[in-house]
């Protein structure tokens, strides 16, 4: 594929190409029409037979050149992959183009600081799994690693102290960034306002700009009612302290969020809770993953 890519990228090979495509014709011939020296001529038309792409003959004094149509068809059916995998519904790029336009609209509006304070978001998720089940899932390092970031995003720092005052630190990277040299995609840090195990849990958390200032504070608070399925979680963010940088974080909070409790409720329904027990051990896809009560 590489060489049927190389051999097509060049203008004057593409125009044979076309030409090869009406009828087979000789090199002399498609020289005059390509309006190139024949020498070069023979050189594009090698290059193309080397792909693949064109076969030839001699008929006494004249070398034919036709097309094959097959490669031209394997490159076909390839790019037409790329690009169903590129239109799949609700698939990542059509999460990025629904955040590109939430991102255009949040930067129109962020003219003056305050300019998003008093906005709120609600989430309702029904999770399998009793409320005690989801509780840890919502407070333990090693189980909120394990969702409490958006698709395509990794925790590389966390933690979480599940007691009023206790400290919340969130740093996330690129989960394809395997070696995390790559810049971090964002750390949050915050503080636990409230705990009633089981029921409820309300925190702040505020990501930070690049320069460590703060770009606004979300007041999250978390109820979960048993169900006879299992349990509704209810999350509400509510914002303050926003400033202009912040439009990016908030553009960002309905779709980020919300794949973050999917996230939730597929590792709870996939039962994903048998095999880590009580242990606070660090999940292997985090860098520095720890929790303090």
């Amino acid at each position: 594929m590489d060489a049927l890519l190389t051999a097509l990228a060049d203008p004057v090979r593409w125009r044979l190409v076309s030409l090869l495509a009406e009828r087979p014709r000789s090199v002399g011939v498609l020289a005059q029409l390509a309006e190139a020296r024949q020498p070069q001529t023979t050189k594009h038309l090698q290059t193309l037979e080397r792909a693949g792409i064109v076969s030839s003959q001699r008929t006494g004094q004249r070398r034919i050149y036709a097309l094959r149509s097959a490669p031209l068809r394997d490159l076909a059916a390839a790019l037409n992959g790329l690009a169903d995998s590129a239109d799949q519904v609700d698939g990542p790029h059509g999460t990025y183009d629904r955040y590109g336009l939430s991102l255009r609209a949040e930067r129109l509006a962020a003219e003056e600081s305050g300019w998003a304070d008093g906005r709120s978001f609600a989430f309702l998720r029904s999770l399998a799994g009793r409320p005690e089940l989801v509780w840890r899932h919502l407070t333990e390092a090693s189980l909120l690693a394990r969702w409490w970031t958006p698709d395509d995003l990794r925790v590389s720092e966390l933690v979480f102290e599940a007691r009023p005052g206790g400290r919340i630190v969130n740093e996330y990277r690129d989960a394809e960034d395997a070696d995390g040299t790559d810049l971090s995609a964002g750390r949050a840090e915050g503080v636990v306002d409230d705990v009633r195990p089981g029921e409820r849990l309300a925190y702040r958390l505020s990501p930070l700009l690049p320069d460590g200032s703060l770009a606004f504070t979300a007041h999250v608070e978390l109820d979960l009612r048993p169900t006879e399925t299992g349990t509704d979680l209810d999350a509400r963010w509510r914002i303050t302290d926003s400033t202009v940088d912040s439009a990016d974080f908030i553009a960002g909070i309905e779709i980020g969020f919300g794949q973050s409790l999917d996230k939730l409720a597929a590792a709870l329904a996939a039962g994903a809770h048998d095999s880590v027990g009580t242990s606070t051990e660090s999940d292997p896809h985090t860098d520095d993953t720890r929790s303090a009560k």
